[in-house]
């Protein structure tokens, strides 16, 4: 089995590096929608259902699928032989940019739950999540760039 996740490293390493793209994509920008959604949708209005549709099948279509990719070819990757030194501080860091990455994924779903049933948050409030994707982000990048 080690061999096989060595031989297919450089794959699995591609299928990681665009899946998570396509996930940060949308933890970047299912918020600002709930931005616009919060701001300028009338229940019952145009907008309202148009962000209703794009929120659904971003978070459904692409950033669900993309977090189990994530998370499938991440695993493969750290269960490869001489990937990972678990005795450095940075794979710690890294996994738990991505659990905090993940719950956010999670919050954002509920928030999508609350927006549907008239209990979302405010404009404001959401702007000011939408910083959390990029702090992790960042923890993230550093953590497998820098190896501290």
């Amino acid at each position: 089995m080690t061999d096989l996740l060595a031989l297919a490293y450089p794959w699995t390493k591609a299928l990681h590096v665009m899946a998570v793209i396509s996930w940060m994509a949308g933890l970047f920008y299912l918020p600002r929608l709930f931005v616009y959604h919060a701001e300028r949708g009338q229940l019952g209005s145009e907008p309202v259902q148009s962000f209703r549709i794009m929120e659904e099948k971003l978070l459904r279509m692409i950033m669900n699928p993309a977090m189990v990719v994530s998370w499938i070819a991440g695993l493969a990757l750290a269960l490869t032989p001489g990937i990972v030194d678990w005795t450095m501080v940075w794979p710690w860091t890294k996994a738990a940019g991505v659990l905090g990455m993940t719950w956010f994924h999670m919050w954002l779903a509920g928030q999508r739950k609350a927006l549907l049933a008239g209990h979302g948050l405010t404009g404001r409030r959401y702007r000011m999540m939408n910083e959390l994707p990029t702090l992790l982000m960042a923890l993230i990048v550093l953590s497998v760039i820098v190896k501290f």
